[in-house]
């Protein structure tokens, strides 16, 4: 019984890509610093964390069950846990109320704001896996769904939703949504042949890489705006020059010829970039050196 649950467990978390978590989890920390500048207190981070926890496996959870029978036809899918039967519709449901429970106790015990909030998450969460197969801006829906990290998290300790979070969500935004382009190039021929949506599919993947390229600049625009809207010093600025430049790398890996390296390349260069704007938005906040005046 033991090794059973154990197996299922491995299944369900490499089905959702449990790791991928810290894509959004790192900006919802840099968030909590900047609310007074200051490390939260060790309550609030650990709630923080099991709501970001909650809300990405329940987004996961539900994306996979609504795209089972797509995943089931395309070849770069086919083998997920869903489509071979390595586990039940059943046992994902069960996790998709789990996390999302796990995502309103948190929200509950963080602020009063953040509970009466909560429902708007839960229903971004569950909205973005049907966008595909009407619209082509299913990547901004993405980009929204990850963008409300850093917000939750301002609102979590803060308790009101401030411009500074809405420039860092926005920032968010963006880089989800620019670099979701990228890897749905993967998917061109197979979205074209069964009717879904997306920007490769609609314009094609010379056209989708540079709008991906157009998002990411308008990401940098938002952090930038961030440090100006909130003084933030040198070490933030630093954090911010290394994360284009990252960005940089990775539109340097793909080419509308080249989509081999869309892969896991691809996103360990973006889980390092948001890693590196919340160390260097830790550095500023503990240690820092005034740029705006």
């Amino acid at each position: 019984m033991v090794s059973r649950v154990v197996y299922k467990t491995r299944i369900f978390l490499e089905m959702i890509k449990f790791e991928h978590t810290i894509f959004a989890l790192p900006f919802a920390y840099t968030s909590a610093l900047l609310v007074e500048k200051k490390v939260p207190e060790a309550g609030s981070l650990l709630w923080i964390t099991l709501a970001m926890v909650g809300a990405r496996t329940a987004a996961m959870s539900l994306n996979r069950l609504i795209d089972r029978h797509i995943d089931a036809l395309n070849p770069r899918t086919a083998n997920r846990a869903l489509p071979r039967g390595l586990i039940s519709v059943r046992e994902v449901w069960l996790a998709v109320i789990l996390s999302f429970g796990l995502l309103l106790l948190a929200a509950y015990q963080l602020s009063p704001l953040a509970f009466k909030l909560s429902p708007v998450a839960v229903a971004v969460l569950s909205f973005y896996p049907y966008t595909k197969r009407f619209t082509w801006t299913c990547h901004l829906f993405l980009g929204l769904a990850l963008g409300l990290a850093p917000a939750g998290a301002w609102v979590a300790i803060a308790n009101r939703l401030d411009p500074a979070a809405v420039l860092l969500g926005l920032g968010v935004l963006f880089w989800v949504a620019g670099f979701d382009i990228i890897y749905a190039c993967s998917d061109y021929e197979f979205d074209r042949s069964y009717g879904l949506h997306s920007i490769p599919a609609r314009f094609g993947l010379a056209r989708a890489l540079s709008v991906s390229s157009f998002f990411h600049f308008l990401a940098a625009v938002f952090l930038g705006a961030l440090a100006a809207a909130l003084k933030l010093g040198l070490f933030y600025l630093t954090g911010l020059l290394i994360a284009l430049y990252l960005l940089y790398k990775q539109h340097r890996l793909v080419s509308p010829r080249d989509l081999s390296k869309s892969g896991v390349a691809f996103f360990n260069l973006n889980g390092t970039l948001s890693v590196v704007v919340f160390v260097f938005t830790l550095l500023d906040v503990l240690f820092p050196l005034p740029v705006f005046k």
